[in-house]
């Protein structure tokens, strides 16, 4: 296989035993992205210069027997949000064009001690805050699949650089699909941590310099394949320093090994957020083959009394807590007097603007009550995953569609269905998920009939995301997993 589609174990191995060399790789991946990267935009910041010191050292240590970690030698890209010494990290903001960080984020560094070669970074929207990806400094990334078409974002140019063959992998972040959409609208693999297992200390946002973690943001692993966000896994997560003296993150094996072994759930569609039909049946035809294959798939199974609609308004509320923190004063007292005019009770969960204000201003005896709401919400989960291993849903309830960028998010429509519906509707499953802090495994399932990928979520208990590691791993392997797009 072509290394620019060969797993990042595979090469590991390769520099490990000399059939190519750290330097030989890193030419490799950056005439790929000279090559193919302009029609893309996905790698908009590199010190090649820096990543060939770092390669050619890397090389010198093989030939004293010195190897640094599981990664040594790999080339790859993470981010623009994340901080990386040598390279601007603005995530997109014009105010930020200057910040060139003082040190690593920590997620950045542990992939550096694990042996890998950074040499650029890829795109997000402004302040990682869309499921497009385009910002005023770098632009808009295209979907390799159709470049007329969105990555999703905001890990965009993540999933873009890995299916065409620029990075064997990426470092993303999500709070709201930002790794899940871009890996299923770009037919790549892809993990959201379950919350606070790794670090999210040096991205952006919050501000530079910030140390609080920001509620339901985490980080994590894009790749081409299951195995390759497993050892990533292995390498980001842990502790903070502070909590490293006390702390030792211990994550439970996988519940089965064998694919037969798993109790499944599918939630496919629902009418608080119904999903593109062709996108169903593709999911649905998983779940035939599933059961061809003599696995237990209960089509109903569902956290008890959770309504898709009402997580939905919980988690926005919560999503927009969060947000509200980095505001600057002056939008902040503007959100504080549009807030004041609002009744809360009116406040629909389709009236995003109202919702966003009154989110991000509330008090924080409302975010305790909004989060004793989510505690519940957590013990329907738990219940439910002690009758299932595993649920599978969707990533995200439309396909990749058409950039744009011409309104305010909120004033964004979607067709869905034949339906118009609202365009910040893109957040409804994955902040089903990211609420309840559980980890969840993206992997390609199939392809629409116009040829563009679909991803679907595997869902695992809280904690044991080595359960839904290891489900997606039987996935791709009953599906086909990636697939390059052509030209690429």
């Amino acid at each position: 296989m072509e290394p620019a589609y060969c797993s990042a174990t595979r090469l590991a191995v390769m520099v490990r035993e000399r059939e190519v060399t750290a330097i030989e790789l890193l030419e490799y991946f950056l005439d790929r992205v000279a090559r193919h990267d302009p029609v893309l935009n996905a790698v908009v910041v590199s010190d090649a210069e820096a990543a060939r010191e770092r390669a050619r050292a890397a090389d010198a240590a093989l030939d004293r027997g010195e190897l640094w970690g599981p990664l040594h030698g790999i080339p790859m890209t993470v981010k623009e949000t994340y901080e990386l010494v040598g390279m601007p990290a603005t995530a997109g903001a014009p105010k930020l064009r200057e910040h060139y960080p003082q040190r690593n984020a920590v997620s950045v560094q542990r992939l550096l001690d694990a042996g890998a070669v950074i040499y650029g970074k890829t795109n997000t929207p402004l302040y990682a805050g869309d499921l497009q990806t385009y910002n005023e400094i770098y632009g808009t990334t295209n979907n390799p699949w159709d470049v007329t078409l969105t990555p999703g974002g905001s890990s965009g140019g993540s999933a873009a650089a890995l299916a065409a063959g620029l990075t064997p992998l990426e470092l993303g972040s999500d709070i709201g699909g930002s790794i899940r959409t871009p890996a299923a609208f770009c037919g790549v693999c892809g993990h959201k941590p379950s919350f606070g297992v790794l670090s999210t200390r040096g991205h952006i946002p919050g501000p530079p310099g910030t140390l609080a973690r920001g509620d339901i943001s985490v980080g994590g692993p894009l790749a081409r394949s299951v195995d390759d966000l497993e050892l990533a896994m292995g390498l980001l997560a842990g502790p903070d320093a502070e909590d490293a003296p006390g702390w030792r993150l211990e994550l439970p094996a996988a519940r089965h090994q064998q694919l037969s072994g798993f109790r499944v759930g599918a939630w496919l569609d629902d009418p608080g957020c119904p999903v593109d039909a062709e996108v169903v049946q593709i999911l649905e035809s998983v779940v035939r083959r599933l059961r061809d294959a003599g696995v237990s798939v209960d089509s109903s199974a569902r956290p008890q009394d959770v309504d898709l609609r009402e997580a939905h308004e919980l988690y926005y509320r919560l999503l927009t807590a969060t947000m509200g923190r980095g505001l600057p004063e002056k939008v902040f007292t503007g959100m504080l007097r549009q807030a004041e005019s609002i009744a809360p009770e009116t406040a629909t969960a389709n009236d995003y603007p109202s919702v966003f204000a009154l989110g991000a201003t509330q008090r924080h005896a409302q975010w305790l009550g909004l989060n004793e709401r989510r505690q519940h919400l957590r013990a329907a989960w738990r219940t439910l995953f002690q009758e299932i291993d595993v649920l599978l849903c969707p990533v995200i309830h439309t396909r990749p569609f058409r950039h744009d960028h011409t309104q305010p998010m909120a004033e964004r429509r979607l067709e869905v269905n034949g339906e118009d519906r609202p365009y910040m509707d893109v957040l409804v499953w994955a902040g089903l998920i990211g609420v309840a802090y559980l980890p969840s495994t993206v992997v390609p399932v199939g392809q629409t009939a116009d040829g563009l990928p679909v991803g679907v979520q595997v869902v695992g208990p809280y904690l044991e995301d080595y359960t839904s590691l290891a489900f997606a791993r039987h996935l791709e392997a009953l599906t086909g997993g990636f697939r390059a797009p052509p030209g690429f």
